[in-house]
């Protein structure tokens, strides 16, 4: 599990995010003086901006945007995967979430098939313990309708290979709205006009499994902890 928040980064270190992902899309990977020329920027700034968005490093970062996360070897037991799921889970991930929910006061839920239906469910469970106007889009088109600049639009994708979110977060950058991307795998391509980026695990489902066969027990795993973090908050009493 691990969170890239390029919310961090100032204008100059989200530009060569950018260019960077954009380069990565039909150019072999350039080690990292190259990827300072093609910048226009130092060495120095191209490693202070991958770092201070959540990467270990160039390597990690040029490694992921390439070959995208390296699972752990293939797990042909689905009870199996999840015990290492939650050997490996952290918390600090589920606090960040959470915490960004607390900050908005409208937020905008969608994902495509299965993935729409965890949103459903979290919108059901975040009323509950918010007072945020939540709801769950049923397209893009609608989603699309109900941004404006106090939004946080939450996308759910188990791989980000069904279909593409371009548009979606495009319009949501358009109107000043905050996104924030929850995918069990990680996918180089949702980092697109992205806020905040929520890679749930490595350990990841059988190759030969298209993405809405794939099982979102993972999701519920994460967002029930979320709920509970929320409630709990919701709960405490004032100190005033």
């Amino acid at each position: 599990m691990f969170t890239i928040n390029l919310t961090k980064l100032n204008e100059s270190e989200k530009k060569i995010m950018e260019t960077l992902l954009a380069y990565a899309k039909n150019q072999p990977y350039p080690n990292i003086t190259k990827a300072a020329e093609i910048c226009g920027c130092s060495v120095s700034q191209i490693s202070k901006s991958i770092k201070k968005a959540g990467f270990n490093g160039y390597k990690q970062f040029i490694s992921y945007l390439y070959h995208g996360e390296q699972p752990n070897r293939p797990i042909a037991d689905e009870i199996e995967r999840l015990k290492r799921v939650l050997a490996d889970f952290e918390l600090n991930l589920v606090y960040e979430f959470a915490e960004l929910i607390v900050k908005h006061d409208n937020i905008v839920l969608f994902g495509y098939g299965p993935s729409a239906i965890c949103a459903q469910y979290f919108e059901y469970k975040l009323r509950l313990c918010s007072n945020a106007l939540v709801i769950t889009a049923p397209d893009e088109q609608s989603a699309m309708s109900m941004m404006n600049r106090a939004t946080l639009l939450v996308i759910f994708t188990t791989t980000g290979q069904y279909r593409s979110f371009a548009k979606l977060t495009l319009e949501a950058k358009y109107k000043g709205a905050e996104v924030a991307v929850v995918s069990e795998e990680f996918n180089p391509l949702l980092m697109e006009n992205c806020d905040h980026y929520f890679v749930l695990t490595q350990h990841r489902q059988p190759a030969t499994l298209k993405p809405y066969e794939k099982t979102r027990t993972v999701f519920f795993i994460f967002l029930e902890q979320v709920i509970q973090t929320l409630l709990e908050q919701h709960n405490k009493p004032s100190t005033q």
